[in-house]
């Protein structure tokens, strides 16, 4: 009796010398032969993705500038002077809907994005002093809730709203 691992051997084999026939100039084939032209129903393309931001910031008082791509490298190398510049996407995701809406038109997604990069510095450190603050406060809640400094800014909206 062949063991299954055997058999599986043989059969890797064989497919591969079958594979291989496939690829050698004397196997002749129709153009069309590889394609599948089945209908694919229930595939809707959209043409649309996630607004994706990458995030460049100064370096000292150089010229120089540092390219990241997530919040979290931004925030452990403590940038506090950046700018987000949209690398991919053309829709905004939910959350980012979220928190343009809760910013009340005082702040662009870009705007928020930058912010969020940042620590130590603007509203993670201030005080929320106007209804435009406190409108941005509460737009960066809702897009970045994992920043390092979002205690504060909830703190501060508090206060605020007193």
């Amino acid at each position: 009796m062949i063991s299954v691992r055997r058999a599986l051997a043989v059969g890797a084999v064989v497919a591969a010398a079958i594979g291989l026939a496939g690829c050698t100039p004397s196997a002749e084939s129709e153009p069309g032969d590889s394609l599948d032209t089945t209908a694919t129903s229930g595939v809707e393309v959209s043409g649309t993705a996630p607004i994706v931001f990458a995030f460049v910031c100064a370096v000292g008082t150089s010229d120089r500038s540092e390219t990241y791509t997530t919040y979290s490298a931004v925030w452990d190398d403590d940038r506090t002077d950046c700018r987000a510049q949209r690398i991919t996407g053309t829709e905004m995701s939910s959350q980012q809907r979220a928190a343009v809406d809760a910013a009340e038109g005082d702040a662009t997604l870009e705007e928020l994005a930058t912010t969020c990069a940042v620590r130590g510095t603007g509203p993670w450190t201030a005080a929320v002093d106007s209804s435009t603050e406190a409108h941005v406060a509460a737009g960066l809640l809702e897009y970045c809730p994992g920043h390092p400094e979002t205690e504060h800014l909830r703190d501060a909206i508090s206060a605020w709203r007193g």
